[in-house]
This record gives C-alpha cells, sequence and structure tokens, in this order.
C-alpha cells in the first residue's frame, strides 16, 4: 500500500497513516486466517506496505494453458466451478525441485512459472476489496454529521425535474457489502438489494458496513429516480477473491443492468491485468452492448495501476479533494484513470447505531450515527459517476456507453491542472449544453 501523499501526488508519509494499514490488513487476516498472504512477506515493517494480498495454495490460469501448467508443475486439481475462460487451479503439494527459493510455497510456483512460460501464464488469485485494506476504498472510516445534514452533494428537486436528468428508465447494478434500510432518506425510496448483515453480536455497526447503502444514496442524490439494486457480495470483511469476483460480475448480466457500480479493487503481482477480471471483460463484458462498468481509482495515492478501473474497458474514477478542484490526497492517479469527480466529505445515508473505530489514530472510539454520515474515498465518488451517465441517459435516450463516453469528453473540456478531466454534480446536464 502507497502511501497517502498531497493533493498534487506527493509522498508524505507520517505515523498515523502506515499504523492505519497494518490495522486495516490485519482485519482480513482475522477474517480469512492461513487462506490469505500477504506479498511480501515482510510487509509490516516496509513504509509501503503490502502490494497485494493473494489466496494461499491457489493459482489463476487461462483454459488454454492449463495443460501445459498442469505438466509444469507436476500436478494440480482444477475447481469445480468457474467461469469459461479461466482455471483456478489448486496446487500440487510438491513444489518442483527447481524452483526458486521463497518462504512462501504459492509465491514459489509462481516464480517458477514465470522463468519457465513467462510473467502473466500463472497469476496469483488476487484479493478485492470494498475495505480500506492494503487498497483501501473507503479511504477513511465514517464520521458523523449533526442531526438534519442533507446529502452532499445533491441537485435541488426543481433542477431535476427541469431537465428530467433524473436517471429515469436507467437500471444500476451495485456490487458491494449488502443493503440497508434508510428510513429518514426519502431519496432511496424503492432501491432494494441483498440485506447485509450490518450489526456485530454486541449491535455494534461493523466495520464496512452501511458502504453500499451510503453508494447507493450518493446516486439517488443526483439522479432521483435511477433504478438501483445493491448485491451482497463482498460479505467477509469486505473482500472476496478475484475468481470470485469474476463470478459475480457475471452473475450480475442476468440483472440486465446499463451501468454495474464497483467500489473495489486491488493491485496485483507485476502490475499485470488481474487474470480472472481480465477474460471476464473480454468474454462477457464487450458482448453486452452499451453496457458501462464504473470502478473505483483505489485510494493509495499512487499511479500503480488498480484493477478493474484501469481497464480500459471500464470508466476509472479518481476522487477529487474537499475544494472541488485538487486531487484528493488519498486519490490514485494516472493517465489510467478516466476521470476525477468529488470524493472527499460526502454526506449521505447511512446505518442508525453505535460504531467503534478500529484504525489509527481513532482505535477504540466510538461514535453515534442516526442515519446519515460523512465519508471519503473513491468509493464515493465512482456512484456519483454512476448517477451522472444514468442522468444524460434519461435525457438523450443514449445507451450508458454512449453517455459515458459523452460525459468524458466533455470533463476533457474542464480539466483541472494538475489532476486531469473532471465532472461535478451537475454535469450530466452540462455536457448537453457545453457548459
Amino acid at each position: 500500500m502507497a502511501q497517502q501523499g498531497n493533493s498534487n501526488g506527493g509522498n508524505q508519509t507520517n505515523e498515523p497513516s502506515e499504523r492505519k494499514f497494518v490495522a486495516q490488513i490485519r482485519l482480513i487476516l482475522e477474517a480469512y486466517g492461513r487462506e490469505v498472504g500477504v506479498f511480501p512477506e515482510d510487509w509490516e515493517k516496509r513504509p509501503e506496505g503490502a502490494e497485494y494480498l493473494y489466496r494461499t495454495g491457489i493459482v489463476l490460469v487461462r483454459d488454454e494453458d492449463l495443460a501445459r501448467v498442469v505438466e509444469l508443475f507436476g500436478g494440480g486439481s482444477p475447481a469445480d466451478n468457474g467461469i469459461g475462460g479461466v482455471t483456478r487451479l489448486h496446487l500440487p503439494d510438491k513444489v518442483p525441485p527447481n524452483a526458486p527459493e521463497d518462504p512462501s510455497v504459492t509465491i514459489r510456483f509462481l516464480k517458477y512459472a514465470d522463468l519457465r512460460l513467462g510473467r502473466g501464464v500463472v497469476t496469483p488469485e488476487h484479493m478485492f476489496y470494498v475495505t480500506p485494506s492494503v487498497s483501501p476504498c473507503p479511504a477513511t472510516e465514517p464520521e458523523e454529521v449533526a442531526p438534519g445534514i442533507p446529502p452532499d452533494p445533491a441537485l435541488p428537486t426543481p433542477f431535476l425535474s427541469a431537465g428530467a436528468a433524473d436517471g429515469r428508465g436507467v437500471k444500476v447494478v451495485v456490487l458491494d457489502v449488502g443493503w440497508s434500510d434508510a428510513p429518514g432518506a426519502y431519496w432511496l425510496t424503492g432501491v432494494t438489494g441483498d440485506p447485509e448483515n450490518a450489526f456485530d453480536p454486541a449491535g455494534r455497526i461493523r466495520p464496512y458496513a452501511g458502504h453500499g447503502t451510503f453508494i447507493a444514496g450518493v446516486m439517488r442524490a443526483l439522479a432521483r429516480h435511477v433504478e438501483i439494486v445493491v448485491k451482497s457480495y463482498f460479505t467477509t470483511a469486505g473482500a472476496m477473491w478475484e475468481f470470485d469476483l469474476a463470478q459475480a460480475l457475471d452473475e450480475v448480466l442476468g440483472e440486465a443492468p446499463d451501468i454495474i457500480s464497483l467500489s473495489a479493487g486491488t493491485r496485483t503481482r507485476f502490475n499485470l491485468p488481474a487474470l480472472g477480471l481480465d477474460v471476464f471483460i473480454k468474454t462477457r463484458l464487450n458482448r453486452v452492448n452499451g453496457l458501462a462498468l464504473v470502478a473505483a481509482a483505489g485510494n493509495e495515492g499512487t499511479r500503480d495501476y488498480f484493477w478493474p478501473a484501469a481497464f480500459p474497458e471500464t470508466v476509472g474514477v479518481g476522487a477529487l479533494a474537499d475544494n472541488g478542484r485538487d486531487r484528493a490526497s488519498f486519490s490514485n492517479f494516472g493517465g489510467w484513470v478516466d476521470v476525477y469527480a468529488p470524493g472527499e466529505n460526502l454526506v449521505n445515508a447511512f446505518l442508525t447505531g453505535t460504531y467503534e473505530c478500529t484504525e489509527p489514530p481513532n482505535t477504540g472510539q466510538l461514535r453515534e450515527f442516526i442515519g446519515m454520515a460523512r465519508w471519503s474515498g473513491t468509493s464515493f465518488a465512482t456512484p456519483l459517476v454512476a448517477a451522472l451517465i444514468a442522468g444524460r441517459m434519461s435525457v438523450t435516450g443514449e445507451n450508458a456507453k454512449q453517455a459515458s463516453d459523452a460525459l468524458l469528453a466533455f470533463a476533457l473540456t474542464q480539466p483541472e491542472p494538475g489532476v486531469g478531466a473532471v465532472l461535478r454534480a451537475g454535469d450530466a446536464l452540462a455536457s448537453l449544453t457545453g457548459h
């Protein structure tokens, strides 16, 4: 995990942020145990932290390469399920005798495959997160707001009705931790989804609970009539395995969405495209006419690729700072990020209850929430862009791909120096008039 820099992409480091990533990764380790490995092994001692998390004893291989990989490894057993084009391969019990040395058995197999077959033929099964972990999204824990505070950003109802940029007739599926009803948030009326397991046995709000609800709220605050379905996939510590995410995305296509919103991702070994999602995008997503996948660029403050946002087929969204001009200090950046949108100190629907902070410097602090929160991250810039796409669609009749292409072209006409193309609340209509 790269340390968070300043809003110009600097590399300032400080003790609270260093300790923060340790706490974040430990939550994952506690949930998954020995099933998860961290690269590099000495990640806790490194200022930059971990590069990625991976599944021990498992690798991913394209189907066309499976036979030669099994022969090279001297065995291995494919998993029973999956999507066509990629295989989850259980590694054999014994490492080839001439494999490079490494404390991790899984990494030894990967290094051996690199030497004999080339990089990228065999890859780890990476872990993807909606949590503030090795590749954090969101960037902060939720913060309390005073009672009666409205959502921010939001479009006034007259503005929505005047131009009808309200997302009417557009369907968005959100892959997240699940959905919790927010009775006081009238703008969420009609949103549906899989119920999330939001409270622990002591009755306190779990870490990362309410993430999907907040995302739906950001979307509805800008596109009041967009149809939203929040799916519950990231149910264990806000994380899931790459192979399972590819399957989940494949299942979501059965919902016939116009837009898929995904506030999750990871860095990868050697910065190569995540193989499971690469296969999904090329063999599934690209065959669905007009569909847009909008994905968070991640919150590490680095230019390293963050997948799936870095895929050219997706709309990768970075975050603007609270002033609406600079890049947020936590936001990833680089030529692979398509657009930046407000993502710092957003206010929207949340849970009601007590939350105990798990991250330094606030570890152990109790926060009381009454249906609203303030939150930061590219997690929340992402649904803002999804809402603008939906809003434009409801005015123009374009499909999501056409609307997203038009909005990105508009964003390039209003770049911020040192940041790049930007979109803000209201730009669904502004993009139609050019100002």
